[in-house]
């Protein structure tokens, strides 16, 4: 007689799904990313509706950035799948969990100390996965993003800044998690409702000390010098009653020369970033040549960034960087920030009710090779990365229709400022300094695209006309 998955224990029964589940997940991107790399390889024309949009020589620049990005994308997911499948299969979670012990035991703290135990095995966990992922890392950023002209780090900025990173995170992690463990242990019956309270409030403190204190440890930032620029983006923010109290330029093109703006705050402290890259009159990628003088940088900034290439002009003008904002405040104004908020706290306190129900089932922890003992760490890491995995997906999947839909909504707030025609070039030009690639595969797109597709946003901004 043969024996099938629902002849087999509980617990083998759990292990096996979340199994089958992670690479049907993985083939599901897999297929999808193959039909938009079709798209990448047989599109080597602009169509003719492109025509006026971009140029041949932009056309394939693009193509070519992205296919690399979707073949890197393709190998790393690979290996991401395949050493994740191993550490299920080889027992790699108790193992690591037992090598914290073990340390904690050195240190004088028997097993009673789980909370100590769980912060070495995290810190354990997130260095062997900060390890294995630098050399991934290491190639997207001097290997692809080199080669495509955007990375502007020298080996030894990327390496700092790695470390940098790593330290924070786990200066924030450590403490954060140590509490979460606490309250859930001490929190009786309605522990998850305390849980469910404190990453609310940690969430927000995160959001208000990040730009100010956290961000800073990264990247340079300065007030907007005053002129017509900031003149306006104040007027324009007054006009909605945006309580807007500074506005920075980000160095953002010591790293790379991609471009970004947002807002941050809560209340009537809200605040305006602006990549220098997105300013046309700021970008260091546009004063190459300039005497020295023109080009003030801090010794760390010049010594750990890679002298800039004279590039084609990049970034946008005032009136279209007035349209970008106005696109960004629409965002605000039309409550899609707190609609969002309110969205993530909704599924955060589901998933601690549910986790409430299921962190007392035996099984789950057996199936991942936990017989003795149900550590809280481990059990949120299995409910929440494993169980969860599929109504994850579901949820993502929604979030992203969801967020296509608040785009062209704030995009229809820029037209209503009387913005179109600068929001319209302003895309264009944000669309060729990044080598986005115009054409896409409508599963693809459909799946992945936080923002709509270029031509679509074109189309609904309407028939305006271009210089």
């Amino acid at each position: 007689m043969v024996e099938t998955i629902f002849d087999l224990p509980v617990e083998k029964q759990i292990f096996y799904a979340v199994l089958g589940f992670s690479w049907t997940v993985y083939l599901w991107e897999a297929y999808l990313s193959y039909r938009q790399r079709r798209i990448y390889r047989t599109t080597t024309h602009v169509p003719q509706e492109l025509g006026k949009i971009m140029d041949s020589e932009t056309f394939e620049k693009s193509r070519l950035y992205q296919l690399d990005k979707s073949n890197f994308s393709f190998w790393s997911g690979l290996y991401s799948e395949t050493e994740g499948t191993l550490i299920l299969l080889l027992g790699g979670i108790p193992f690591l969990w037992g090598v914290a012990g073990s340390v904690t035991t050195r240190f004088g703290y028997g097993s009673e100390y789980e909370i100590t135990q769980s912060l070495v095995f995290l810190t354990l966990a997130t260095l062997f996965s900060a390890l294995t992922g630098l050399p991934w890392s290491l190639y997207n950023t001097f290997v692809i993003e080199e080669k495509h002209g955007f990375n502007q780090q020298t080996l030894g900025f990327f390496l700092k800044d790695a470390v940098k990173k790593f330290v924070v995170t786990q200066c924030i992690l450590l403490p954060v998690t140590s509490l979460l463990l606490y309250i859930i242990k001490i929190g009786g019956d309605y522990f998850f409702i305390y849980a469910w309270l404190f990453t609310l409030a940690v969430s927000l403190v995160l959001v208000t000390i990040y730009a100010d204190y956290i961000a800073p440890l990264f990247d340079k930032f300065t007030p907007l010098p005053e002129g017509e620029l900031k003149t306006d983006i104040e007027a324009m923010a007054k006009s909605i009653s945006f309580p807007l109290t500074k506005v920075y330029v980000v160095e953002g093109s010591k790293r790379s020369s991609h471009s970004n703006a947002y807002f941050y705050g809560f209340f009537k402290n809200k605040r305006i970033v602006l990549f220098d890259t997105l300013l046309e009159d700021y970008s260091p990628l546009n004063k190459t040549g300039e005497p020295q003088a023109e080009q003030p940088e801090s010794d760390e900034t010049s010594s750990e960034t890679k002298a800039k290439p004279k590039n084609k002009k990049q970034g946008c003008n005032n009136p279209e960087i007035l349209a970008v904002l106005g696109h960004e405040l629409g965002h605000w104004k039309l409550g899609h920030t707190v609609k969002n908020i309110v969205i993530s706290q909704m599924n955060s306190f589901l998933c601690f009710s549910l986790f409430a129900v299921l962190i007392g089932r035996k099984e789950l922890f057996v199936a991942f090779g936990f017989n003795d003992s149900q550590p809280t760490l481990i059990g949120l890491m299995i409910i929440f990365q494993f169980i969860f995995s599929p109504y994850n997906e579901l949820l993502s999947f929604c979030l992203t229709v969801l967020s296509r839909r608040f785009e062209f909504q704030a995009d229809a707030f820029a037209r209503g400022m009387g913005k179109a025609s600068e929001l319209y070039s302003a895309l264009i030009k944000l669309n060729k300094d990044n080598l986005g690639f115009p054409v896409a595969d409508w599963l693809f797109s459909m799946w992945h695209y936080s923002h709509p597709p270029l031509l679509e946003r074109l189309r609904a901004l309407g028939n305006v006309k271009q210089d």
